[in-house]
């Protein structure tokens, strides 16, 4: 089990008078009080910045409890995002198997073949689990049943729905 411990990070603060500026290093001198010197060197000025709020920068429990918690095809496109979540993110069998199994629940289309290669993402996703990615990434799925919503969002309705019915009418207009 993982622990997320708390850093101490210290709050930037309005410079006060008689107070070293938070850019420059406060050296002792002979004379007792605290004078300011040159510039501190680039490290301390980084320090000072507000910490950026990105995905990335978030500690690796986290990352871990979020994928955790993820669907085989969204795990499989987070951990082809980098070397890092190549790495941490698992898109074993087991996960593989709850999709497909998710999928039958909801009376969606499941791979068409006898024989569902479990073995490798690149195995698993040849024919027919290749063309039920696309269709997910599509929308198109949200439209096969009616009442069921959004399938990728989770919402009532799918924010996509419009742009489907226009791209089908264009498409039918073009032939």
């Amino acid at each position: 089990m993982f622990h997320l411990r708390r850093r101490n990070v210290p709050q930037l603060q309005d410079h006060q008078p008689g107070s070293t500026p938070p850019n420059r290093k406060s050296t002792p001198t002979s004379s007792g009080p605290v004078s300011t010197s040159e510039p501190a060197d680039h490290d301390s000025r980084v320090h000072d910045a507000p910490p950026k709020r990105e995905f990335a920068n978030l500690p690796p429990e986290i990352h871990l409890l979020i994928t955790q918690n993820l669907i085989y095809p969204d795990a499989l496109s987070l951990k082809h995002t980098s070397r890092y979540f190549y790495r941490l993110v698992d898109t074993g069998v087991e996960l593989k198997v709850d999709w497909l199994m998710e999928r039958r629940k909801l009376h969606l289309e499941c791979p068409n073949n006898q024989r569902c290669d479990l073995g490798s993402d690149l195995r698993f996703c040849r024919g027919s689990v290749k063309l039920l990615m696309q269709r997910r990434r599509e929308h198109i799925e949200c439209e096969s049943r009616p009442g069921l919503g959004c399938l990728i969002y989770g919402t009532q309705t799918c924010p996509h729905a419009r742009k489907l019915k226009t791209r089908f009418k264009r498409w039918l207009r073009g032939r």
